[in-house]
């Protein structure tokens, strides 16, 4: 049977280059890069080489640039480190009603902690209006956290003119950027970015690995104290070999964005178009507000769960969603948002195109796609409202 990987915003597999420069970092150049001997020396070059090609996707500067474990970490760092450390000034933080768990399960926490968290709505596409954030900064506002791009349904956030209304305002700004890093364009400068969350194993580098880029000059706590690595930012020893990967990985992803934007999108179009094929099948999120390579759709009168179990029995990998939330009987916070019904969000399916993607793969979806929710609208409760 022919596999098709259609899960490339849960994770994706190391690039063969990347592998290769991160296999010598485990036996032979595997010193602590904290150490002042040559094999400490030899680890602190491919840790500084990796930073400044992290740094170069965003146009940051390389000490502005903090390892973490990833995204998860980067984020709990900023939302965290900011609120504790500008909490004389205020505890008030503003973010969005889709953001990833990672973000809201923090205000979560900082909320059992005194801190007053303002959720925001977005519109049936997804995206939040700036002059709504503009509307939610008060005095005591020291946060203002909206993703880049919806690691769910892909919608691309305004977050050039977030991080305006935020300079202008005087109040931090930060973006979860793990699902646009190395995808599309960013630029800290002139997107007023002041903290910026990344990860390795969306872009083809190893797992465990990420970064965030605080901006100099930001007030921010550690989430972690130990000793001084990363500039006082994040205690630890570092996982050289794995951010050495995540370098690599960065640095392929800078030189084929362009390329590989254009080439996913018309892949992408060419998915929505087969599956709107389909009756009673909608899209998810902005028809082109989104990564180049998410189509997220919704079914009448079926389960996601379903479907995704049919595709893969076809070799298809697909997901309901994130997949940081897949074993969860609760529907996606993120359909919610966006005003659809229990039952209307129980019945999506993301389907997330990546580099190693082919026009055949998008044809072989297509191939099946329609069978599998015949079939199952077929012994679906709901079918006798299908019918009618």
């Amino acid at each position: 049977m022919r596999r098709v990987y259609m899960d490339n915003s849960a994770t994706t597999p190391v690039a063969k280059e990347v592998l290769e420069e991160m296999l010598p970092y485990f036996s032979e150049r595997f010193g602590n890069a904290s150490s002042l001997h040559s094999f400490g020396r030899e680890a602190k070059l491919g840790l500084d080489a990796a930073r400044k090609r992290v740094a170069k996707v965003i146009g940051a500067e390389e000490r502005e640039i903090i390892f973490t474990s990833g995204g998860t970490e980067s984020d709990n760092t900023a939302i965290v480190g900011v609120a504790m450390a500008n909490r004389e000034k205020g505890k008030h933080i503003i973010t969005t009603k889709i953001e990833h768990h990672a973000v809201l399960n923090t205000c979560k926490f900082l909320e059992s902690r005194g801190f007053e968290v303002t959720y925001l709505d977005v519109d049936k596409f997804g995206i939040v209006k700036p002059e709504s954030v503009e509307g939610a900064i008060r005095k005591d506002t020291v946060l203002v956290s909206v993703m880049h791009a919806n690691n769910e349904i892909g919608t691309l956030e305004p977050i050039g003119e977030v991080g305006r209304i935020c300079r202008e305002k005087g109040v931090y700004f930060h973006t979860d950027a793990v699902q646009s890093f190395g995808k599309v364009g960013i630029d800290v400068d002139r997107m007023n970015i002041d903290l910026l969350s990344m990860s390795s194993h969306k872009i083809y580098g190893p797992k465990g690995v990420g970064a965030l880029y605080v901006r100099s000059g930001v007030r921010m706590e550690p989430l972690l104290y130990g000793g001084s690595h990363e500039f006082r930012k994040r205690a630890g020893t570092e996982n050289v070999a794995g951010i050495v990967g995540f370098g690599k990985a960065a640095e392929i992803s800078m030189k084929v964005m362009e390329s590989e934007a254009s080439r996913l999108e018309k892949l992408r179009k060419e998915m929505v178009k087969g599956v709107l094929g389909i009756e009673r099948s909608h899209l998810n999120g902005h028809p082109e507000k989104r990564l180049p390579g998410n189509a997220h759709f919704r079914f009448d009168f079926i389960e996601g769960e379903s479907l995704v179990l049919r595709l893969d029995m076809e070799g298809i990998a697909a997901s309901t969603g994130s997949a940081c939330s897949t074993k969860s009987l609760e529907p996606s916070h993120v359909l919610l948002a966006l005003g659809l019904r229990h039952e209307e969000a129980h019945g999506s399916l993301r389907l997330s195109m990546g580099r190693y993607n082919t026009k055949e793969d998008v044809e072989r979806v297509l191939e099946v796609l329609p069978g599998i929710v015949k079939d199952l609208r077929e012994i679906s409760p709901f079918k006798k409202g299908y019918r009618n």
